[in-house]
């Protein structure tokens, strides 16, 4: 006998959300110190808002939590500096002025000290965030493959493989693989990623062009100077990775003056303790020192890629 009934309907599959809790978990962790930041901003109004409405002590307790967390976070970096770069920057000062704050009962000046030690650091993560952001721009729009004029045809080939000698087609739109010349009739072309020009530029036939360079004219063939991995754009992305990498001599001489402050400020605070008998004392000198790292600080390491990141690419 067959049966009438339409067959049960499969039970919904559910999705997971394993991923997109992973991604978010290692954005915080990423961004931490934007958190931080939010969280030393939002306990310092909310503190300030309970005192005005007569719960101080309610205060205090925002105030108190917020800097032993933010003092946490502070003492796990500076840890880290010390067992990775094997010294202790100026971020230990912010460290001492928030643990003195906390044992001295004074969490309002813990409060400011961490807002403005994690400020600065989410400052830097916003300018290492847009580094990486047009470091990768920059990579991605370098041209993988050209189109290589053999006889009369067309042949599309990995870019590495561009010999000096090779004539290359340029297409509307494309970015010219290789520095060389312009062969037959003139090119039309945006040099804004190499030089920040924002208006095209018309090469003759006969006159070298730069690879980098995007075509917004018609169609043209480039003869090869170079192959590919010594052109002008390769040179550039390469001077971007490497400023990436390495430490600028401003920051090596920022690091070196932060040796010098840090004794000197705790010498300075031991001495205003022991002349006036007063623990707080030696707390304002180490507060007053905490925004040396502003003073101290260097641009960022991205700096080199500024001609890239005026142009948009």
């Amino acid at each position: 006998m067959t049966s009438t009934h339409p067959p049960a309907a499969a039970p919904p599959v559910a999705r997971s959300t394993r991923g997109s809790d992973t991604l978010g978990l290692d954005w915080l962790i990423e961004h931490r110190a934007r958190v931080l930041s939010a969280i030393a901003a939002l306990s310092l109004v909310v503190g300030g808002l309970c005192h005005l409405a007569g719960q101080g002590t309610a205060g205090d307790d925002v105030w108190r939590a917020a800097v032993a967390l933010l003092a946490a976070e502070l003492a796990f970096e500076v840890g880290r500096t010390v067992i990775v770069d094997h010294h202790m920057g100026v971020d230990t000062i912010a460290l001492v002025a928030m643990v003195g704050s906390l044992l001295l009962g004074q969490e309002l000046a813990g409060v400011i000290v961490g807002l403005m030690f994690s400020g600065g650091a989410t400052l830097e993560d916003v300018a290492s965030t847009r580094a990486r952001r047009e470091l990768t721009a920059l990579i991605q729009r370098a041209p993988k493959v050209a189109q290589l004029r053999a006889g009369n045809r067309l042949e599309q080939v990995p870019i590495a493989e561009v010999q000096t000698g090779d004539v290359v087609v340029v297409r509307t739109g494309e970015v010219i693989p290789v520095d060389g010349t312009v062969l037959a009739g003139e090119a039309v072309v945006d040099t804004s990623t190499l030089s920040g020009e924002p208006l095209p530029v018309t090469i003759p036939t006969g006159m070298p062009v730069l690879s980098g360079s995007a075509n917004a004219g018609a169609p043209f063939d480039v003869r090869a100077s170079r192959p590919a991995a010594d052109s002008a754009y390769a040179a550039l992305v390469r001077l971007v990775e490497q400023a990436q990498a390495d430490r600028a001599p401003f920051v090596r001489m920022a690091d070196r003056y932060a040796g010098f402050f840090l004794p000197a400020t705790l010498i300075i605070a031991g001495l205003a303790w022991a002349i006036t008998g007063d623990a707080v004392r030696a707390l304002a000198v180490v507060v007053v020192a905490t925004p040396c790292p502003l003073i101290l600080a260097a641009p960022s390491r991205s700096c080199p890629a500024c001609p890239a990141r005026r142009a948009r690419v």
